[in-house]
């Protein structure tokens, strides 16, 4: 059984992986680098096995999501590490060994990222994932580095490997052992926030996940859907009532629930003067969340009796939306916390 294995979920990822394998084949030598098809209809699969021999191949069917595909593909994937990766990042000299080296030394930690900086402006952090995921207590996600579309310059500001509540799915090593342990992705979640559930399952069941900025690469984003896409809108508001709805206790939920529906339908009027589309993706969102809320309660339940507890750490305790659009506050490092555990 190989100890890290760098698996690449590839759906019509022709152009990427042409452009972007070969930092992955030449920094990567510890590792056995797998490419996942997701049932692509482009030439994917024969370039790979022309152009880059020494990588395998596991061709998927049909387009199963990232949460399905990754599934599908890790269930049959022998490894101490799974390396999970998009097609469109450029990794760097020696950025493999400071995430398996957390791991080695922290058995407590269950996944870890790098620090991701945007391909284009290499400079700044990239949107998905930059120097490290956190939550606030109505379900919106942000970035050490990174909150809302307001992306900050790497000055070296967060150059500390510190604990974080979730690894971005665009280059997260995980155990996988904690992955299976947790059933893997959700697969309702098809794309879009399915590592933040991942992530805030281990931290419920007492494992850390962190941000080691000893290590870098270089992700271009948007690959799959763009951000203005309606698709993606819809995804991400879906999701994010479910992540709210599975994780947050009993004694919030009542009230957490209804504040987070009037603030997503704020951000749907926002929508309306440049893109009805996007605005009518919040409404369809809220629609299939609570057309399957028996769903989402069986879940919760189910969960609810594997980690016996709704702590979690670090969530931020006050609201994002009000720091940020009210009070200002566009930098991870202007925010006034504090960041804990609920009650």
């Amino acid at each position: 059984m190989t100890k890290v294995a760098v698996v690449i979920l590839n759906f019509n990822g022709e152009n990427f992986l042409k452009e972007f394998l070969p930092s992955v084949i030449r920094h990567s030598k510890e590792a056995t680098i797998i490419v996942v098809d997701n049932g692509s209809r482009d030439q994917s699969v024969p370039m790979v096995k022309q152009e880059f021999p020494s990588v395998q191949v596991l061709a998927l069917p049909e387009n199963r999501g990232f949460c399905g595909g990754y599934n599908t593909a890790l269930r049959q994937i022998q490894a101490t590490y799974y390396l999970l990766l998009n097609s469109d990042v450029e990794v760097t000299e020696g950025w493999l060994n400071p995430l398996m080296v957390a791991l080695d030394q922290n058995l407590k930690i269950a996944a870890v990222q790098p620090k991701i900086r945007s391909f284009h402006q290499r400079s700044h952090f990239e949107y998905a994932g930059a120097a490290g995921g956190f939550i606030d207590g109505m379900g919106y996600p942000f970035c050490r580095g990174r909150i809302f579309h307001t992306v900050e310059e790497d000055r070296g500001q967060y150059d500390t490997q510190i604990p974080v509540l979730w690894t971005s799915g665009a280059c997260m090593l995980i155990r996988a052992s904690q992955f299976h342990l947790v059933g893997g992705f959700d697969e309702d979640y098809f794309a879009h926030m399915e590592e933040i559930d991942l992530c805030w399952k281990l931290n419920r069941l007492g494992f850390e996940t962190h941000c080691v900025p000893e290590s870098i690469v270089y992700h271009v984003g948007g690959g799959t859907l763009t951000a203005g896409s309606p698709q993606k809108t819809f995804f991400n508001f879906r999701n994010g009532l479910s992540l709210l709805f599975k994780h947050t206790p009993d004694s919030e939920l009542w009230w957490r629930l209804p504040i987070r529906c009037l603030l997503d339908y704020a951000a749907a009027l926002t929508f309306l003067p440049q893109s009805r589309s996007n605005a009518w993706a919040v409404i369809r969102a809220h629609a299939h969340f609570f057309r399957n809320l028996q769903k989402e309660k069986s879940k919760r339940r189910k969960f609810k009796k594997q980690a016996k507890t709704f702590e979690a750490g670090p969530i931020y305790q006050k609201s994002i939306v009000r720091d940020y659009f009210l009070d200002g506050f566009r930098i991870f490092e202007q925010l006034p916390g504090p960041f804990s555990n609920p009650k």
